[in-house]
């Protein structure tokens, strides 16, 4: 009785394990043709429930493949129009940035989140979301529960800002360029800013758009002063190359002539591979990382949300 019984048990395993790995290999072939949003979470789901394989692999891979987005990205990037874009409200995304940087963190404290992980929400709310975070953590060397929750909580307010958004810039009767300034800078993600931008009119997803991937620019400055941050005592900065690449890929794109058929299927992929990567990085979250947690991270990341998004509007208006 207690063999057959030890027999069952390991068919019962096998079979679990069998189905835990179809649907691994589904959910990450699918990841392949969803939104960055989705493919996290998808790789969330699957590690709280029935538990991803592959643990070590998809740490290792995520990391590099993480990289290589990056640095796709770069290649539909314009230097000249970012900057001609930029121009007019330079001052104000400087002081915006900075400000962001320095109160997520001191909040990251105040809440005691960790720091690594604070410092990604930051950067997120700072910059242009996902994005940032996915240059940023490699850099900090931040793990995947600390990735994993920060864009999970980006990518929340992003969803959210995308909806509530256009109905209060039409409430408080918001021009076209005032909404478009107030979505691009309090709004995370550039894919939900270019979505509220398009729901309030033509001229407000111009605007947004263009400030917004100017805003995209300062991940090559906060990876330098990230890189000086987070050094490790006793060694010296380690240089982040694949930033580095970003750049170089964004003059090639700028002064290289490079064919738009060309640089758009080179972005396509990087935007691919991209989700691919947060599936990876959604498969490493633990039960135990979020007990552990709780939902500061979230806290943190509304705070900030908010924070921006009144001191914007107030100025905008």
């Amino acid at each position: 009785m207690e063999e057959n019984k030890t027999i069952e048990q390991l068919h019962r395993e096998r079979t679990m394990k069998v189905l835990r790995l179809m649907l691994y290999w589904v959910a990450a072939i699918c990841s392949l043709w969803t939104s960055p949003a989705v493919a996290l979470f998808m790789g969330i789901a699957l590690a709280l429930t029935i538990g991803a394989p592959y643990t070590k692999s998809n740490k290792r891979v995520s990391k590099y493949l993480l990289q290589a987005s990056v640095v796709g990205l770069g290649f539909g990037m314009n230097l000249h129009a970012s900057l001609a874009a930029g121009r007019e409200g330079m001052l104000f995304t400087i002081v915006s940035v900075a400000s962001v940087m320095v109160v997520g963190v001191a909040l990251g404290k105040m809440l005691k989140v960790n720091r690594k992980g604070a410092y990604l929400i930051s950067s997120g709310t700072a910059i242009c979301g996902g994005s940032a975070i996915a240059a940023v953590a490699p850099i900090i060397d931040a793990d995947d529960n600390d990735t994993s929750l920060a864009l999970a909580t980006i990518f929340l307010l992003n969803a959210v800002a995308l909806f509530i958004f256009p109905p209060i810039g039409e409430a408080l009767g918001l021009s076209q360029q005032q909404f478009g300034t107030w979505a691009a800078i309090a709004i995370h993600d550039t894919s939900s800013v270019v979505g509220a931008g398009a729901a309030y009119g033509e001229e407000a997803l111009q605007v947004a758009t263009t400030i917004k991937l100017t805003r995209a620019l300062w991940i090559f400055p906060l990876a330098l002063v990230s890189t000086v941050v987070f050094r490790s005592k006793g060694k010296r900065v380690a240089i982040p190359w694949f930033i580095l690449l970003y750049v170089v890929a964004m003059l090639a794109n700028t002064y290289l002539s490079i064919p738009a058929e060309v640089s758009g299927a080179i972005v396509t992929i990087a935007k691919r591979a991209l989700c691919v990567t947060l599936f990876l990085i959604g498969c490493g979250l633990s039960l135990g990382a979020i007990r552990k947690v709780g939902a500061k991270p979230l806290i943190l990341g509304v705070l900030l949300w908010a924070i921006i998004s009144v001191v914007t509007l107030l100025v905008v208006m």
